[in-house]
């Protein structure tokens, strides 16, 4: 069994002053009061364009960020390659919904793909279809719902921008993540996720769609992509999650008197998470799997099943996968035991990532667990070391 309390193994990249700047770090982020003052401070410092940069680049965002651009991400690219984990370039910056907005997004995203080619230390490329297409006419097609001229051309100009992503991705041979996005709109992602994988996982799984498994329908769905692989000649690429807008979901389906999505409790998304792994790595010879966790239960659920099954650790087509900046324990010990194991590295200028870093001090601050624990190990390998010189 894996030992995901190794701390030394954890931190084996980190200085002592690393592992000081990250303890004041998740500290900060356990405090409510501090954070949301952070983002308050934050969306003034926006506005008004005042450069805060010089506090961010040493704290959070080197915590979180791999870097500006795609070049300066490789300093992390080959350190965490050097351990054995390779990474997820993910572009993200949050920009508006203008096509100018929308073309920048879907321009670098085609670089990272570019980027990406023949590069060892990066396992996927990924895009986050709001990121390539405008929201509102999203939600509007989910809906079933008649789009004007306009909306149509939008609409038109975003499917081949998706499209065209996963064909850039299979002309590479670089496996592309399609990141899932909130009820309203995820039914359309969830068709042409389908439709791009039936065209480009003949031989391989290319393009991997993204289960959010807080939704109570999703094993549903992957029954249903199961069967239509069967009967159209693909290989589906599954990526789990459990999922990211559960109280922005709930208030949602109250306010517009629709049918709660998201599983009745944390026991139920853990069960209906396991369950989609399980059915995925039962039926490996047809598929590829992505399993996105920070959750040890889930981790040693999944290795043992592997085990049971002659599944060996590094099978190319099972990757594990967590967030950079989070969760070394899990990363660097799954990978020390010979799996397969990625790290989502955002990229982007500081003032674009901002978005981002606050959503992860807010998560961390919501999920007292997930800080607790950092906060933990952290402590639990600075003092290892310090009996260690003594």
């Amino acid at each position: 069994m894996i030992d995901f309390s190794n701390t030394q193994n954890a931190f084996e990249g980190k200085s002592d002053a690393d592992l000081r700047g990250a303890e004041l770090l998740f500290r900060a982020m356990a405090s409510t009061t501090l954070v949301k003052t952070g983002k308050v401070l934050s969306n003034i410092a926006a506005s008004i364009h005042f450069p805060i940069g010089w506090a961010l680049r040493p704290t959070i965002y080197r915590h979180f960020v791999g870097g500006e651009t795609l070049e300066k991400t490789r300093p992390t690219l080959e350190k965490l390659g050097s351990r054995g984990v390779c990474a997820v370039l993910d572009y993200s910056a949050e920009g508006g919904s203008s096509e100018a907005d929308i073309n920048a997004t879907y321009e670098e995203t085609i670089r990272s793909l570019n980027f990406a080619k023949g590069n060892p230390h990066v396992s996927h490329g990924v895009f986050k279809p709001s990121g390539v297409g405008p929201t509102s006419v999203l939600e509007k097609v989910t809906k079933g719902e008649t789009l004007t001229a306009e909306e149509q051309k939008r609409f038109d100009a975003f499917r081949k921008r998706f499209m065209e992503l996963c064909r850039l991705a299979h002309e590479h041979g670089t496996r592309i993540l399609i990141d899932a996005e909130h009820y309203a709109y995820q039914g359309i992602v969830d068709e042409l996720s389908v439709e791009a994988m039936a065209e480009f996982n003949k031989e391989r799984a290319i393009v991997f769609a993204t289960l959010q498994m807080y939704r109570h329908d999703r094993l549903a769905l992957l029954e249903r992509i199961d069967e239509e692989a069967h009967d159209k000649g693909f290989i589906p690429g599954i990526k789990f999650v459990r999922g990211a807008y559960m109280e922005e979901e709930r208030m949602l389906a109250q306010k517009n008197g629709y049918p709660d999505p998201i599983c009745k409790d944390k026991q139920a998304t853990d069960d209906n998470y396991d369950a989609g792994v399980r059915f995925v790595l039962e039926r490996i010879d047809h598929f590829e799997i992505f399993v996105g966790t920070h959750n040890d239960r889930s981790l040693l659920k999944a290795t043992e099943l592997m085990k049971q099954r002659g599944i060996a650790p590094d099978d190319k087509r099972i990757f594990f996968a967590q967030l950079y900046g989070m969760s070394d324990n899990l990363s660097f010990n799954l990978a020390k035991a010979g799996y397969n194991v990625t790290k989502y590295l955002p990229y982007a200028p500081v003032d674009k990532v901002l978005p981002y870093l606050i959503r992860r001090a807010e998560e961390n601050t919501a999920i007292k667990g997930q800080t607790t624990r950092e906060l933990g190990l952290i402590r639990t390998e600075r003092q290892r070391r310090r009996s260690a010189k003594s």
